[in-house]
C-alpha cells in the first residue's frame, strides 16, 4: 500500500503525560497474534485505556479526548521495552501521524520511520512547555510539524523548536516512500553508478 506523503502534520495534539511508555504499554503481547498488519489500532493502550473487567478507564486520555489526532505527545523514553514493530502500526492504525517526545528507545524510532510515523524528539523544556500551557490554560494544544523545514511549532504560543531529521528519512516521508521505494527512485544513479565501476575495469 503505497504511503501517504507527509510535508505538514498540523492538529490538536493528544497529551500522554507519562514516562517510560513501553512497547507492551502501547500494544499489549497477547494482540500480536495476527499474521497481517491489521486490527491493532483498536488495542492501542488497551491495558491503560480499559480495567480488568473491560471497564473505560475515563481519565485515560484516548478515552476523554474528544478530537481527532495526528499527534501524540508523551513523556522522556517513549517506546521502550520490547522491539515489537506492532508498536509502530498500533499508533499508526489508530491515526497517529506523529509522536513527540524528548527521548525515543532507538529500536522503536527505527521501526517507526520505517513504516512512516514521525517521531518528533524535542527538548525536555520545549515538551515541559507543551503539557505546562495545557494545564495553565486548561486548553486544548495545537501544533504544526514542518518536515521540510524540520521544526514544531506550539500554535497557541508560535513557540517552535527544530528537530532532528536524517536527509534520508525526510525524504521517505516527504515522498512517501518505504525502503524499497527509495531505491526504486535512485534507480538511474544507480545504474550509472554501476556503468561507471564497469568501465572502470
Amino acid at each position: 500500500m503505497k504511503r501517504e506523503k507527509l510535508r505538514i502534520i498540523e492538529s490538536p495534539a493528544l497529551l500522554i503525560e507519562r514516562e517510560n511508555i513501553d512497547t507492551d504499554q502501547i500494544i499489549p503481547a497477547r494482540f500480536l497474534k495476527s499474521t497481517n498488519r491489521s486490527g491493532f489500532g483498536e488495542n492501542l493502550f488497551y491495558d491503560l485505556r480499559f480495567g480488568p473487567s473491560g471497564q473505560k478507564i475515563e481519565e485515560f486520555p484516548l478515552n476523554s479526548f474528544k478530537e481527532k489526532s495526528s499527534i501524540l505527545v508523551a513523556g522522556h523514553n517513549f517506546g521502550c521495552g520490547s522491539s515489537r514493530e506492532h508498536a509502530a502500526w498500533a499508533l499508526m492504525q489508530y491515526g497517529f501521524k506523529a509522536v513527540v517526545s524528548s527521548f525515543f528507545a532507538d529500536i522503536f524510532k527505527s521501526n517507526a520511520l520505517n513504516n512512516g510515523l514521525l517521531p518528533v524528539e524535542v527538548s525536555s523544556q520545549f515538551l515541559e512547555s507543551l503539557f505546562q500551557y495545557a494545564k495553565r490554560e486548561n486548553s486544548t494544544i495545537n501544533l504544526t510539524i514542518d518536515i521540510m523545514k524540520k521544526e514544531i511549532t506550539l500554535n497557541n504560543t508560535r513557540h517552535s523548536e527544530n528537530f532532528g531529521l536524517s536527509s534520508y528519512n525526510q525524504d521517505c516521508l516527504l515522498n512517501g516512500y518505504d525502503n524499497i521505494d527509495y531505491l526504486i527512485s535512485s534507480i538511474d544513479e544507480i545504474e550509472r553508478y554501476e556503468q561507471f565501476r564497469a568501465s572502470a575495469y
